[in-house]
């Protein structure tokens, strides 16, 4: 690492807001880590050509209100950032450009972003270590640097710790800061000037507070979407010409979007033959695995057909699902092929946990992709973003339906359109595993959204008791034929069952019973979905997790005699839930071997009556009357005709 001597010298100064600008000389550094996040390597030379300034300090709340005064309504937001002299949050990307686009104007100077090259640059100070002060970072700089599931509120006034040998305070851990560039994956080659991939995600730089101590490495990268704002996120002034360097070149599509048919299929018409295909993983991701797909821990899916015949399937994956390196993988099983392919990256938002997603076949042929983004980590502070396709799931375009990271945004995958046209998303209400799911609502085709339970209290989940949202988390709901809505959960138990939620104003309020269901617990999850040939489906399991004593479900078997199943079922109403005279067990049977089920349901041993005894559910039907439900790792694949035929006599 070194600086060209050559240059002529530059001078520093203070500029009209009183921040110091300091001037950095052209040089050169090993850009990135071998040995930290997958998207930290290759480590490569940058060489920067030309001097710039960097100011010494993020800028401040006084400061950034002389450009923005409605912004002072922010401050203390989480107890954080209250006074003039504390680093400035809640700024989007645009307002930071907008910032440097105001200051350049007053100033007659070209203040702008730093792009990420110069950040890691300025950051390192001619070190090669983790932080610029060595393999550990020093106490004094530490500011509430462990996991919780809020905020801690602490001091953000900048310039109070010693600087970095260049004389740049702040660079590790004060706040995220923004750069220029377009996130996107490093060169494997040298590069020169270099700005960065032209993608929708900006990349942030240096950790925040509130943050685990390795994300504060000199080498760590961080993104966010250029309309989020939040309390981690701040940024600070760079002034000289920016590099003309044309952007890198993006990334070769993934798998899930390659060579992707665009021709829409004629589906054949729903056959009233049995069908079963016996599961087998969807899930295919290579053992080992250590980002931006991990081997460690892969749950919580969503599915949905395509036009073109495909199904598509999306879910998180990640060492811990409260780990900031969650990512979102998907893969794509091929009209007429009979094995998922491998999975890639669907959606990855560097050092946001992405808990929840959901996949909506829309009535106009289009796809949904909805997810919750987190600040940092955990899921307590979700944001919720919409992603929409027009071309069968290769390309999507994002936007925000809520920008606040706040609870009630953890992302179901239920989302159902209504005969009047309205839209609900399911979102669980609560990080933990009881309060229930709000239900997000559009009625404009999914342009705008609200929730009808913002503001209110949390509802009392008892027997005729009303509220604004469904009792259990992970809440599934479907209309029913009169119109009103019907939705079971997890969790909240009413008389020792799971419990049942009902609408009769299209989800603005419930109230509550029990249920005819055994209550669900960690690792499971339901569905509850509309065939298309008229009856409800539902499919649960029928003991809760860890059950000392598991009972069971009854059933009737060919021969007309009682059997009890137990693990993964589904079940089919004729009259809306009232009966369910189909209660069916989802195994493979006996001889089948044993089955790895991923996530927290594991390696089970199937039989004639035990099937799946945990996973988290999602289900979809194609217009060719198949049934496509995934499980935590796990593919079904049956259709109504087979349903309705009873389990094997004993």
């Amino acid at each position: 690492m070194s600086h060209d001597s050559s240059q002529p010298s530059l001078q520093p100064f203070v500029n009209s807001l009183g921040l110091t600008m300091v001037p950095l000389a052209p040089g050169e550094y090993r850009r990135g880590s071998d040995r930290g996040e997958w998207d930290e390597a290759p480590t490569h030379l940058v060489t920067l050509t030309q001097p710039f300034y960097l100011a010494a300090t993020p800028v401040t709340n006084a400061q950034y209100e002389a450009f923005d005064p409605s912004h002072r309504a922010l401050r203390g937001c989480h107890g954080l950032s209250r006074d003039d002299d504390e680093a400035v949050l809640f700024v989007t990307w645009w307002q930071a450009v907008a910032f440097c686009e105001w200051l350049a104007h007053q100033e007659g100077r070209e203040y702008r972003l730093p792009t990420e090259a110069e950040w890691e640059y300025a950051c390192r100070a001619g070190t090669a270590t983790r932080f610029w002060n060595g393999p550990e970072l020093p106490p004094e700089y530490h500011r509430a640097q462990a996991f919780d599931w809020y905020p801690q509120p602490v001091p953000l006034v900048v310039g109070q710790q010693p600087p970095n040998p260049w004389g740049l305070h702040d660079m590790h851990g004060l706040v995220e800061e923004w750069c220029l560039d377009g996130y996107g994956p490093y060169p494997a080659d040298a590069v020169v000037d270099p700005v960065g991939d032209p993608a929708e995600l900006r990349v942030t730089r240096g950790g925040s507070h509130n943050t685990e101590l390795d994300y504060l490495r000199s080498a760590n990268r961080g993104a966010a979407y250029p309309d989020d704002a939040h309390w981690l996120l701040g940024f600070r002034l760079a002034l000289g010409p920016a590099p003309a360097t044309p952007p890198a070149r993006q990334a070769p599509p993934p798998r899930w979007a390659h060579a992707v048919s665009t021709a829409p299929v004629t589906w054949p018409e729903p056959s009233d033959r049995p069908l079963w295909q016996p599961p087998r993983r969807y899930v295919l991701i290579d053992e080992g695995a250590d980002g931006p797909l991990f081997a460690q821990h892969n749950h919580c899916p969503a599915i949905t057909w395509c036009a073109n015949g495909d199904l598509l399937a999306c879910w998180f994956t990640c060492r811990t699902e409260r780990g900031r390196e969650m990512n979102i993988a998907a893969s794509r099983l091929r009209w007429g092929a009979n094995e998922w392919e491998p999975a890639d990256v669907f959606l990855a938002v560097a050092d946001r946990n992405m808990t929840g997603s959901a996949l909506f076949h829309h009535p106009d042929g289009s796809l949904w992709h909805f997810n919750g983004l987190e600040a940092g980590h955990g899921w307590a502070q979700l944001a919720l973003i919409a992603r929409v396709s027009q071309d069968h799931g290769v390309t999507w375009t994002s936007r925000f339906i809520d920008r606040r990271h706040r609870p009630h945004n953890q992302v179901i995958a239920n989302v159902v359109q209504t005969s009047t046209g309205r839209l609900l998303l399911c979102c669980d209400a609560v990080w933990s595993g009881n309060g229930g799911t709000a239900v997000h609502l559009s009625d404009d085709g999914g342009q705008s959204w609200r929730d009808p339970s913002e503001g209110q209290p949390p509802p009392r989940f008892a027997a005729r008791a009303k509220g604004s949202w469904i009792a259990g988390i992970h809440g599934a709901l479907v209309e029913l034929a009169d119109g009103s809505l019907l939705a079971y959960g997890r969790g909240d138990s009413i008389d020792d069952r799971m419990p049942a939620s009902r609408s009769t104003d299209g989800g603005e309020t419930w109230t509550y019973e029990a249920s005819p269901w055994p209550p669900l617990s960690g690792g499971q999850r339901l569905v509850l979905l509309r065939l298309a040939e008229g009856p409800l489906l539902f499919c649960s399991f029928t003991d809760p997790s860890g059950a000392r004593e598991p009972v069971g479900l009854p059933t009737i078997d060919a021969a007309g005699q009682p059997r009890t199943i137990h693990g993964l079922f589904a079940a089919v109403s004729y009259d809306d839930g009232q009966t369910w005279p189909v209660i069916k067990s989802l195994t493979p049977g006996a001889g089948s071997g044993e089955l790895d089920g991923g996530a927290w349901t594991g390696i089970f041993q199937p039989s004639a009556t035990q099937a799946e005894p945990r996973g988290y559910l999602a289900c979809t039907q194609s217009p060719d009357g198949i049934i496509h439900l995934v499980s935590s790792a796990l593919y079904y694949h049956f259709n109504l005709a087979w349903l309705e035929q009873p389990m094997p006599a004993e």
